[in-house]
């Protein structure tokens, strides 16, 4: 649907769901990355339904763990993803035993958000094989290989971007060497994060400066809910995104302008949403020029790993809008949530363990305006004229909603009337006569 051709799209996740497998395997996808036999199983009959053959490639879950440098490394533990190294040396013939899978190849990833590019060419080097072991000595197409990504950017102090011209230097030996062994092999390469991270900023609007406790506080209308990964998402210690303040007239240094904003020590800000939880913070003691209501916030580096992995409808606050910059224009490429947005995909139902008999009914009505009135009630007579109770039109509305919680019916206004309310009797009949059924 988005124009990219299936050739060059590569489905991978522990947890495909069957009709992920068959939209895979109807539209020709290049390759399903594969984590488990069971996987295997699943998508080889997926496939046998379809009657084609699927290539797919095997997630080797390495026994070894990676060079190092890596935000997060992905071999040598206990994992969901991909297949044990030793698994796949005793598994057998795994063509024999998923007759409509292509195994084509390998995919190893070693590790996530790794900036040093030696790292990135000691983690490939040694994988790229074309076929697992399972497939070796059987007449079946091999070499492809995807020696996953990795390739980080630069987020925090101290950081920087990998240096690409070291990178492409070293990758070039390596798949080189490949290359002489399997001269028809096709490689992958995963850069994501890379391609997409720097592209995008979030921007949050101020809506209240504070101090507490000698901190100051700038309250603003997005947090940890459109952007987890500012909020220290998979880190032990939550570090700053690069940030800049949008609005012009915030360029005056901390300590100008608005009555106490002159007190800010330094310019130390902390940055937090409009979530109800101490978590929602996505800037720390981060200095800033003086904010103050109104004031946008743009979240650098911010392309990769925004919305998508974040918590967006925490407190039914909504996804945010979108806009594309393309060649100086803007676009808007994806409207924010409103609350009807929220609630239109919501079923509501009004339900009742047993239907209430008569006498209950005149137990809630007397519970009701006992309630309303204060005192005590004796029990009710039917023929008890309701105004004789002391309520007044206010007080028979609220009664009225009370009894549509208690008694669990909804309110037909078309069929309300004056003699609805003549007499315990008459209410009676009409909250029987309303009460759904379960």
């Amino acid at each position: 649907m988005a124009g990219v051709d299936p050739h060059d799209i590569i489905f991978l996740g522990p947890g495909k769901s069957q009709d992920e497998l068959a939209a895979c395997v109807a539209n020709g996808v290049y390759a399903v990355v594969v984590e488990s036999f069971d996987e295997m199983a699943e998508l080889s009959g997926v496939a046998a339904d379809q009657d084609v053959r699927q290539r797919v490639l095997v997630r080797v879950n390495p026994a070894a763990a990676g060079s190092g440098g890596a935000g997060a490394d992905m071999g040598g533990k206990p994992r969901q993803f991909g297949v044990d190294e030793d698994q796949l040396l005793a598994a057998g013939c795994l063509p024999e035993r998923f007759p409509r899978l292509d195994f084509a190849g390998v995919h190893v990833y070693l590790g996530t958000r790794i900036l040093d590019p030696d790292v990135v060419v000691d983690n490939t080097g040694p994988q790229p094989r074309p076929r697992p072991a399972g497939v070796r000595g059987h007449r079946y197409p091999a070499g492809r290989g995807d020696v996953g990504g990795g390739l980080g950017v630069a987020y925090f102090e101290g950081e920087s971007d990998p240096d690409m011209a070291r990178l492409a230097e070293g990758m070039a030996r390596v798949v080189g060497e490949f290359r002489t062994r399997y001269p028809h092999a096709r490689l992958l390469f995963e850069a994501g994060r890379y391609l997409t991270a720097r592209s995008g900023s979030y921007v949050t609007r101020v809506r209240y400066v504070k101090q507490s406790m000698g901190q100051w506080f700038a309250v603003a209308d997005g947090g940890t809910n459109h952007h987890m990964a500012a909020g220290g998402i998979g880190s032990y210690v939550r570090r700053n995104f690069p940030v800049r303040v949008l609005t012009a007239d915030s360029a005056d240094p901390a300590g100008a302008g608005a009555p106490g904003a002159r007190d800010v020590p330094g310019g130390q800000w902390t940055v937090t949403g409009p979530l109800c939880t101490p978590s929602d913070t996505i800037l720390t003691n981060v200095t800033l020029p003086r904010l103050r209501p109104g004031d946008l916030l743009a979240i650098g580096r911010s392309g990769a790993y925004g919305a998508s992995a974040s918590p967006v409808l925490f407190l039914s606050h909504g996804y945010p809008a979108e806009v594309l910059f393309h060649q100086g224009q803007a676009y808007l490429v994806r409207t924010r949530d409103e609350s009807v947005d929220l609630l239109r995909r919501q079923h509501h139902h009004h339900f009742r363990s047993d239907p209430m008999d008569r006498a209950q009914v005149v137990e809630q009505i007397r519970t009701v305006i006992a309630t309303l009135l204060g005192r005590d009630l004796p029990v009710l007579d039917e023929d008890t004229k309701l105004t004789e109770l002391g309520l007044d039109s206010t007080g028979v509305l609220e009664m009225l909603i009370e009894l549509e919680q208690h008694a669990r019916f909804e309110v037909d206004a078309d069929s309300l009337n004056p003699e609805v309310f003549a007499t315990v009797r008459s209410l009676t009949d009409y909250v029987l006569q309303m009460t759904p059924v379960r």
